[in-house]
This record gives C-alpha cells, sequence and structure tokens, in this order.
C-alpha cells in the first residue's frame, strides 16, 4: 500500500519519533509504514487520519 505519511510528517515538520508517540507505536513501526514495508491496522490508520486531518483515502493509498 502507498501512502503518504513521510510527506505529511515533514510539511508538519514532525519526526518519526514524534508522530509515533502521538500515533501510539514505535518510531521503527512508523518507518516501517513510511518504506511500505508494513501496513497499519484500521485503528491506526484511522488515528493518523485524526492526526492529520485527512480521510484515510488522502493518507493512504491500495497497490494491486
Amino acid at each position: 500500500m502507498k501512502n503518504r505519511l513521510k510527506v505529511l510528517r515533514a510539511e508538519k515538520d514532525m519526526t518519526q519519533a514524534e508522530l509515533a508517540e502521538k500515533a501510539g507505536v514505535s518510531r521503527q513501526t512508523i518507518n516501517a509504514i513510511e518504506k511500505g514495508k508494513f501496513d497499519p491496522s484500521l485503528p491506526l490508520a484511522f488515528r493518523f487520519s485524526q492526526l492529520f486531518k485527512l480521510r484515510i483515502e488522502e493518507i493512504f493509498q491500495f497497490e494491486e
């Protein structure tokens, strides 16, 4: 799954560690999601949606 987390995080001048703390996950989890090595759970995707005030579809795009 493609995502815009790294871009959105940079726009807010936020480190991976800061985003991880706000989302309740580890920095390694944020790194893995940004690199496309890990897809977040639905509850975590909703947390990102709330943090960035965007719809989930504006953050994550499904790849076939």
